[in-house]
C-alpha cells in the first residue's frame, strides 16, 4: 500500500487506472490517472495499474515501460502487481459462451460500409445463416428499454435513450480479438473492482458495459467520469492525434495543471516536491456530486 494510504481498511474501495499501451503519457493521460488515483486514496483505498493489452495491432513497443517510469516520476505509485488485460482471456472465451447460450449473440458481416448509422449491424446478418469459414464478429443484442440510468459521481444522473445505446454492438471482432467493451465489461465488474474513474469520452461505453454486466450477472462498480483535457481546437488530446509526452522534468507543474483541470483545491506554494502536492491532493480531494 502506498505511503499516502492512511491504514484504513482498504477492502471496500478498489480502483484502476488502464492505459493502454499505444504510447506515452501525455496531459489527458495524466489526468485519468490522476483522478483515480486521489479517488482510491482518499478513500483508503487500493488502486491497480492494469494495462489494457488485448489490442496487438495497435501496441507499441517500449510503452508499458514509459507509462510506468512516467506514473512513478509523478508519484502514482499502484498497489500490487502490474496486471495485463490479456490475462483473462479466458474469461472474455467464458461470458461470449454464456451470452451466446442465452440467446444474445449473433454473427456479423458488416464492414464499415454497411454498418448502419449508429455502428449496429446493416444487414440483417442476425437472420441469417452465417457459417464458420466466413470471416465475421459476434455482435450482442440489445434492448435499451431494460436498461435504467445510472448515477455519474462526477456528473449525475445519466438516463439511457435509444440513441445512447445502439440496436447491437461488437463484442468479439473479426479478426478473432476480444472488443474492448465485452473485457472492459468483465474485469471492470465487482469484486474485482468497486470504483471505476475515467474520462468522460468513456461514457457512452458506460451504457454498453452496464448491459454486458446485467446480462451476464455481474456487479458493476460506481462509475465516475471526469472532463477530458483538450487541444487548442477543441480535440481531445489523444495518442492518435499527436499528443505531446509528459515532460517527465517537471512533474509538479503536470500535477498543478491536473489538479486546476480537476476543479481540486490548488496546494499550497508551500507544497513544492511531488509528495507534497499529493497528500494535499489526497485530503482534499471532492468529487463535485
Amino acid at each position: 500500500m502506498s505511503t499516502l494510504a492512511t491504514g484504513k481498511d482498504t477492502t471496500c474501495y478498489r480502483g484502476r487506472f488502464a492505459p493502454s499501451p499505444t504510447g506515452h503519457l501525455h496531459a489527458g493521460s495524466l489526468v485519468a490517472a490522476l483522478a483515480s488515483f486521489l479517488d482510491a486514496r482518499h478513500s483508503s483505498g487500493e488502486w491497480q495499474l492494469r494495462v489494457d493489452d488485448i489490442d496487438p495491432p495497435r501496441a507499441v513497443a517500449g510503452s508499458v515501460e514509459a507509462i510506468t517510469d512516467s506514473l512513478s516520476v509523478h508519484g502514482l505509485v499502484w498497489d500490487g502487481p502490474l496486471v495485463f488485460q490479456s490475462a483473462s482471456e479466458i474469461r472474455y472465451e467464458r461470458a461470449l459462451k454464456r451470452l451466446a447460450s442465452m440467446g444474445w449473440l449473433f454473427r456479423c458481416l458488416c464492414t464499415r460500409a454497411t454498418l448502419s448509422e449508429r455502428g449496429s449491424c446493416g444487414q440483417d446478418c442476425e437472420y441469417r445463416e452465417i457459417g464458420d469459414g466466413e470471416p465475421h464478429s459476434l455482435r450482442v443484442k440489445t434492448h435499451p428499454e431494460r436498461l435504467p440510468g445510472f448515477e455519474d459521481r462526477f456528473l449525475g444522473e445519466q438516463s439511457v435513450s435509444a440513441a445512447t445505446l445502439p440496436q447491437d454492438f461488437i463484442v468479439k471482432r473479426r479478426d478473432g480479438l476480444y472488443a474492448y467493451q465485452l473485457a472492459a465489461a468483465v474485469d471492470d465488474a465487482q469484486p474485482h473492482f468497486t470504483h471505476i474513474v475515467r474520462g468522460a469520452d468513456l461514457l457512452d461505453s458506460t451504457y454498453r458495459q452496464l448491459w454486458l454486466q446485467q446480462l451476464l450477472k455481474l456487479k458493476a462498480p460506481a462509475y465516475g467520469h471526469v472532463p477530458v483535457v483538450q487541444d487548442d481546437a477543441g480535440n481531445k488530446l489523444s495518442k492518435q492525434t499527436g499528443a505531446a509526452a509528459l515532460d517527465s522534468r517537471q512533474p509538479e507543474n503536470n500535477l498543478r495543471a491536473g489538479l486546476r483541470h480537476l476543479g481540486q483545491a490548488a496546494p499550497p506554494s508551500s507544497a513544492r516536491s511531488v509528495t507534497d502536492i499529493l497528500a494535499h491532493a489526497v485530503e482534499y480531494w471532492t468529487v463535485g456530486k
